[in-house]
């Protein structure tokens, strides 16, 4: 049987969530259209969901049309399916079904970023020996298309560097903070209270593992080397102050959570911590809930995509777009790889102590004569340049505040000028140290 000649691919879903729902409305709502554009029609056949409810929202007669039950394993062992859709999220036991449903012969489409960022090198491996594939559009900004350029528009081009604000909350939260003045604290209650932040742990979002799990897997692709979770260097945003936000808006900057991953001599460093950013750039005008990646390469340049990196109609569109991908042209009879595992180079990852960055620090000191040049002293014997110096009002107490921008510095030189300047007895306290990128 030819490709051509098949006019259905059968869809099973593990999992039937916010984001599943928007997929199945996509599907339903555009299925005359979709079959126009590729010659095929798109038809979920099973679904695997444990809570009934959940499955209420789906027509009665439509739903009795399909095969439901509370077992992944039923998705994958239907010798019907074609496509399985993973939407149940984290590592386990989600690693095993998607591992399983390769070796039947099953191509997966996933929004996973925890599962992909953790064992996407494994699931690769056991698609290319089943030869098929496993495509993850959604697992990265949602609706924002990345990854498939990634893998194919922008495959012949070196990439060396990637900066983007990938997580909304995040973003959310010092929105509020700059334009209302709010603290940390209060921007994550009203975040939470709009639904974009968890209520009992966003540890994942405000501590920056979300953004983590996206920028290892843009850095797989973009550096053609497996990069995990655990090797992103992760600083998140509960230390941003009001008073940070201020303050950087008064010297032209304003803060964001940024993952930025850069590859150069065969080292990778990939990393994510709030920074501040000039005012007058781009990123710094990606406000709220959205999302924006530059790509840097040597004959594209810069690129950058922009967009709503999150909710189910987004996440919807993503996940569908691939399903369109593998059903274009499917065949049974004889499956193929559709894209592939792009990582067929090991690089070293590079700690975060041998890279280098540019800071911005905030200190209460004593106001006294000679504060300032042994301050500057511990800086210089470490190799930290200071490009600017703003000192604020003394308080009554006869402390003052001094905020400094250095130049760029070893990140090992950088901390351990700070943990000598700790021990100065004319410094009372450190209060901030964010990052500073300048987007040379």
């Amino acid at each position: 049987m030819r490709y051509k000649d098949i006019k259905k691919i059968n869809i099973g879903m593990m999992g039937f969530g916010y984001i599943a729902h928007g997929v199945f409305e996509l599907i339903s709502e555009q299925k005359e259209y979709i079959r126009k554009k590729i010659g095929k029609d798109l038809e979920i056949i099973r679904i695997a969901e444990k809570d009934p409810e959940s499955l209420k929202t789906i027509p009665h007669n439509i739903l009795k049309k399909m095969s439901v039950s509370s077992d992944a394993e039923d998705v994958y062992k239907d010798l019907e399916v074609d496509v399985v859709v993973e939407l149940i999220g984290g590592v386990e036991p989600t690693y095993g079904f998607v591992s399983e449903a390769l070796k039947a012969g099953k191509y997966v489409v996933t929004a996973n970023k925890d599962l992909m960022a953790n064992r996407g090198g494994d699931l690769y491996r056991i698609a290319e020996d089943n030869n098929v594939d496993i495509l993850f559009e959604a697992s990265v900004l949602g609706g924002i298309p990345i990854i498939g350029p990634l893998k194919s528009t922008l495959a012949s081009d070196r990439i060396f560097k990637i900066v983007g604000i990938v997580n909304g909350t995040t973003n959310y939260i010092l929105t509020r903070m700059e334009r209302e003045g709010l603290s940390f604290e209060n921007a994550l209650s009203m975040a939470q209270k709009l639904g974009y932040a968890e209520k009992a742990n966003p540890a994942s979002d405000i501590e920056g593992y979300d953004a983590a799990c996206k920028l290892a897997i843009l850095s797989s692709i973009a550096f053609n080397s497996r990069v995990v979770v655990d090797d992103v260097y992760k600083e998140g945003i509960t230390r941003v102050t009001a008073d940070d936000i201020e303050f950087a808006r008064d010297m032209g900057y304003c803060i964001k959570l940024l993952a930025i991953g850069t590859e150069d001599d065969g080292k990778i460093s990939v990393s994510v911590y709030p920074s501040l950013i000039p005012s007058n750039h781009i990123m710094s005008s990606i406000d709220d809930v959205f999302n924006a990646v530059y790509v840097y390469g040597s004959y594209i340049d810069r690129i950058m995509s922009y967009g709503r990196g999150a909710g189910d109609k987004a996440t919807a569109s993503s996940v569908v777009g691939d399903i369109i991908n593998i059903a274009r042209n499917f065949n049974r009879e004889s499956k193929g790889i559709i894209y592939g595992c792009s990582c067929f180079e090991k690089k070293e990852i590079c700690p975060i102590e041998e890279s280098r960055s540019k800071y911005y620090m905030v200190m209460d000191v004593e106001d006294k004569p000679g504060v300032l040049a042994s301050i500057a002293k511990v800086f210089g014997d470490y190799n930290v340049s200071i490009n600017s110096m703003i000192q604020k009002q003394t308080d009554a107490d006869g402390r003052a505040m001094l905020i400094f921008i250095t130049h760029e510095a070893a990140n090992r030189d950088l901390f351990s000028s700070v943990e000598k300047i700790k021990k100065l007895d004319m410094v009372n306290n450190i209060r901030s140290i964010i990052r500073v990128e300048d987007f040379d």
